[in-house]
């Protein structure tokens, strides 16, 4: 395996070159990646991560620091975020997860978060969305904090490792269908709006065919398609995709890639969680990268090297947490 990991690390910016924060006046905190005692580093001043604008632009790790979690700001609350934290810190089964992240997406954009297992990709999402709670910062969705956000309509979430068949007998049109379960209630009934909304997101996956199909005959990347067919059922203005190329053949990648190029297009906004680009590097605006449960970098997606920059690259081996490179 490459000592540069899946990424090549990108030069440094001179000490005190700080890119500002496109939320306001204020920057993206991160701290040292010294080893956690007991927590307490969660409150030690931060040093700053430079937000890029090219692919030639990266990290700072030097600058002016700041002890306490900034405050969202009236001017600084852009109408165009769908998704923002602001110094998020999460601790899981008394670890700490994420370290003062800070993060946002635009509407319309496709936001990809990279980072080695365990950096805190997938919790960095929770968070988000209320899956997990917040120790310390703030979550917002459509400008709206998280614990008044009702209007969950307007989200769509596949999350990580889940099969679309889940044990139960059920074919691939029964799992879409749940998706509307938003709009009509458990026991409520399927009007017409709902089995066109049904429809049309089978036939964005390409999935039609196989509407009447066992989800359990389906390969894993088909049930992946499945999943997201359920999640569009809803309509979302913001879709989340956890991990959705792991154990996916190359063929299935592309698919998938193709589906989302398409939602895309159609105004959809899109954040996954990623190991690697892969098949979906063409449609990815800006990249959050995270080590250690911090940010390192937030800008242009970093190129990939070795075996990982291969066209044909299969993602279908598991990564060590120890894997070396920057993303460690």
């Amino acid at each position: 395996m490459s000592d540069t990991g899946p990424y090549q690390q990108q030069p440094r910016r001179p000490a005190g070159d700080i890119a500002r924060n496109p939320q306001g006046g204020g920057r993206i905190g991160d701290a040292p990646p010294d080893r956690l005692i007991g927590g307490s580093d969660i409150d030690r001043p931060e040093q700053n991560v430079a937000r890029s604008t090219s692919a030639e632009s990266s990290i700072t790790t030097n600058g002016s620091v700041h002890s306490r979690p900034r405050e969202f700001e009236p001017s600084e609350r852009s109408a165009a975020s769908v998704a923002e934290l602001d110094a998020a810190v999460v601790a899981l089964g008394g670890r700490v997860v994420l370290r003062r992240v800070s993060a946002d997406v635009k509407d319309g954009e496709v936001v990809a978060v990279l980072g080695a297992n365990g950096s805190g990709k997938s919790t960095l999402v929770r968070a988000l969305i209320g899956l997990v709670p917040l120790r310390d910062g703030e979550a917002r969705l459509f400008g709206c904090p998280l614990p008044r956000f009702k209007d969950w309509r307007r989200i769509g979430y596949v999350p990580q490792r889940t099969t679309a068949a889940a044990g139960v007998p059920a074919t691939v049109r029964e799992v879409v269908t749940s998706g509307r379960l938003a709009y009509t209630g458990v026991l409520g009934r399927m009007g017409k709006r709902d089995r066109i909304a049904i429809d049309d997101a089978l036939a964005t996956v390409d999935l039609t065919d196989r509407a009447r199909d066992s989800v359990s005959r389906l390969s894993g990347g088909q049930q992946q398609r499945v999943l997201i067919a359920r999640a569009l059922a809803t309509r979302p203005e913001l879709l989340i995709l956890d991990e959705p190329m792991a154990g996916v053949d190359l063929a299935n990648q592309r698919a998938l890639a193709d589906t989302l190029a398409a939602l895309h297009s159609d105004g959809t906004t899109i954040l996954l969680v990623l190991h690697e680009l892969g098949p979906l590097a063409p449609l990815i605006d800006r990249a959050i990268v995270l080590r250690d449960g911090r940010v390192v970098h937030d800008g242009a997606p970093p190129p990939a090297v070795g075996h990982h920059a291969d066209p044909a690259h299969d993602h279908l081996h598991p990564h060590a947490p120890e894997e070396p490179g920057w993303l460690r």
